[in-house]
């Protein structure tokens, strides 16, 4: 049997936004579990689904690289909000995500390879920051995406400089249509994914364990509102199209017109360059996401700083 501790429980609150004694009885109820603790409350109606991911508990800088057909994004994390400002740190993560572009995803590659300009390694720059500025720093993650023909579009949201902010959203676009007309909506495309940060860019490739872990909460929801089972799967099934909706890219509504699903906006705009169009890639990364941080007294910080 786990151990019910306060650190669990305000954990379990932090998540769902449900209130104490129901985060304690949903961690009694599933044996310390957070997930099932989380589809517990939410079948009593105690909570909305959590999104953990989306709980930014790190500092620093992501930042993107596309040039036509190739395009990469990279994390640096530091320390503290206030070296995002700095210019050489700036420079720092912009540089690596050149490399980026060149070395794909591996950090491990990334890191051992030239930074521009010079004969230093990125993680000798890295190691060269860290005692300038005197925070520590790390390359986090990085992602890179390639069409043959078309576009990778991307954008970054709170930008701090061009290229580099704290959300950064590379979209690749398959396509034998005008270049110009695929940019255009790729960067929207992008600016949709910023604003809604969907999981998946079609039904077919989104978690099936995602799936079936809805499909169980809303069945013990509507058994619980005390329906019959032969009207239960069709609840189910409606409600279901509606997560599909909230979660996977060509399923939502476009937020450029607020009118079109993403995949009516990408027919119209094949439609207009006479060219099918299908998204091949997506990624979106927001600085800190998914890290927990330890939680401190800022003034209390600055006081022991002063002494």
């Amino acid at each position: 049997m786990t151990a019910i501790t306060a650190a669990l429980v305000k954990d379990l609150r932090t998540q769902s936004g449900a209130g104490m004694m129901d985060c304690k009885k949903a961690l009694t109820e599933t044996n310390g579990d957070i997930e099932a603790a989380i589809d517990w409350l939410r079948t009593k109606g105690l909570a909305t689904a959590a999104k953990k991911s989306g709980r930014v508990a790190a500092e620093g800088l992501v930042a993107v690289s596309a040039n036509g057909t190739t395009g990469a994004v990279v994390e640096v994390n530091a320390e503290t909000d206030f070296v995002g400002r700095n210019e050489d740190f700036q420079a720092l993560v912009k540089g690596i995500a050149s490399v980026a572009t060149e070395k794909g995803d591996d950090v491990e590659a990334i890191k051992a390879s030239p930074f521009p300009g010079g004969s230093s390694t990125v993680e000798e720059k890295l190691t060269d920051a860290i005692a300038t500025i005197g925070e520590n720093m790390a390359l986090r993650r990085a992602a890179f995406l390639s069409v043959e023909k078309g576009v990778v579009a991307s954008y970054v949201h709170n930008a701090v400089a061009d290229g580099l902010g704290k959300i950064g959203i590379l979209v690749a676009l398959k396509s034998d249509g005008d270049t110009e007309k695929l940019a255009v909506l790729g960067k929207q495309i992008a600016m949709h994914v910023a604003a809604t940060s969907p999981q998946s860019i079609g039904v077919d490739d989104l978690d099936p364990e995602a799936v079936e872990r809805e499909r169980a909460v809303l069945s013990q929801q509507a058994r619980e509102s005390g329906k019959p089972e032969e009207i239960i799967g069709k609840m189910v099934e409606g409600r279901i199209s509606k997560f599909y909706k909230e979660v996977v890219l060509l399923e939502q509504t476009f937020v450029v017109d607020g009118e079109n699903t993403v995949k009516a906006a990408i027919d119209l705009v094949a439609k207009e360059i006479g060219a099918p169009i299908e998204v091949v890639g997506m990624v979106r990364f927001a600085v800190g996401e998914g890290i927990e941080k330890e939680e401190s007294d800022f003034a209390a910080e600055v006081a022991a700083a002063a002494r």
